[in-house]
């Protein structure tokens, strides 16, 4: 075998070396999914369409030292022992020349974090309403061709090619790695026309935000809205979402003041409903969207406002939401009581009214499966 078949072989090695680790990146991710849901340590990392995610206990490689006749490298040890090695720690004390734990971050596509979420929650797929028995084509680039116009050369495929080429032909020179296409080595991205169902869905977040819904509460409910917000937007074309917090009174309101909005006083959960229901009459009619409501509140609610909640609920929003889910999160300071009036109300005549009690950051696992879990 001569060079040039030497370093083709090389090449082909390092293909399927990086491809088997990010196989192994990807089973760590899936054996570690329930403790990512329960902490959140991706909401900070969140890209357009990439998320960024510490993959800890992958060792990095490193050289073994073998048998030396001298020179450089002599000192105490015995062969095959690694360099450097150290005991582990956070970092915390003086600086020094060993390592710490191993820390990898890699990047996860919102739908490659959706497929697992599907599989470890066994979800299943959403079949939409509306207008998603409509076609619409649309165009994916999915393969590679011969042919096509200079604004979709594929540089990578094009250098890889023309190195094959000049490999197989001897043209190429190490000493002089010089690399020039020719008109039979560019590759084109080429595109696929695909029929896709024309289907929407509309997420309306409803918080309560009184002084008894704390900090520690509103992380829980951020956590999980992510990872409805992942699976939804993978079985959608498109998503919106709208936000809504409450006290005594209700307001639409961004994202960030969402998460981050702690009032006082009284609870009237019946101002969220009124708000949300204005909300979809005004930009979601209920014909054309897929509409999805998710509350969550530590259960204080005003006394008599329980029973307005509930006509409300039957009137306004069972009717048309694909599902209506109530999630509790525990406080110290709520009462708890408005998930125990929604069961006794209601108890299990509407398949699209999910209740879930969320404890703590640990129960948000199971509180998105029981949200999810019936493909509505």
């Amino acid at each position: 075998m001569d060079w040039r078949e030497g370093a083709l072989s090389v090449s082909l090695k390092i293909d399927r070396d990086a491809s088997r680790f990010k196989e192994i990146v990807r089973g760590r991710i899936r054996s570690n999914l329930r403790k990512y849901v329960t902490h959140g340590e991706m909401i900070g990392r969140k890209g357009k369409d990439l998320v960024s995610i510490p993959v800890p206990q992958l060792d990095t490689p490193h050289f073994r030292y073998g048998k030396n006749e001298g020179g450089v490298g002599q000192g105490e040890g015995k062969v095959g022992d690694p360099v450097g090695r150290g005991s582990e720690g956070d970092g915390t004390g003086e600086a020094g020349s060993e390592p710490g734990r191993h820390m990898l971050e890699v990047e996860v596509s919102l739908d490659e974090l959706a497929a697992m979420l599907g599989d470890e929650l066994e979800l299943p797929k959403i079949q939409p309403k509306g207008d998603a028995n409509i076609q619409q084509e649309k165009h994916r680039y999915d393969s590679i061709s011969n042919n096509g116009p200079e604004s979709l050369r594929h540089f990578r495929r094009t250098f890889v090619k023309a190195l094959r080429r000049q490999i197989a032909s001897g043209g190429y020179s190490p000493e002089d790695p010089i690399i020039i296409p020719i008109r039979e080595d560019t590759r084109y991205r080429s595109s696929s026309v695909i029929q896709q169902p024309e289907a929407n869905a509309a997420i309306i977040y409803m918080m309560d935000v009184s002084g008894s819904m704390t900090d520690e509460q509103k992380q829980i409910v951020r956590t999980e809205a992510f990872w409805i917000d992942t699976w939804l937007k993978s079985q959608y074309n498109g998503v919106e979402r709208r936000y809504v917090i409450h006290d005594a009174a209700a307001k639409e309101v961004d994202e960030n003041t969402f998460y981050h909005t702690r009032e006082s006083g009284g609870t009237r959960i019946s101002t969220a409903y009124k708000t949300a229901t204005e909300i979809i009459d005004r930009d979601f009619p209920s014909s054309q969207w897929n509409i999805y409501c998710f509350q969550f509140s530590d259960g204080d609610n005003w006394g008599e406002d329980n029973q307005r909640c509930m006509r409300m609920l039957e009137e306004k929003f069972l009717p048309i939401c694909n599902l209506f889910c109530y999630g509790q999160v525990e406080s110290p300071y709520g009462s708890g009581e408005y998930i125990r009036s929604l069961a006794g109300h209601f108890g299990r005549g509407h398949e699209n009214l999910i209740l879930s009690e969320i404890e703590d950051r640990a129960a948000i696992y199971d509180s998105i499966k029981s949200f999810l879990g019936k493909g509505k």
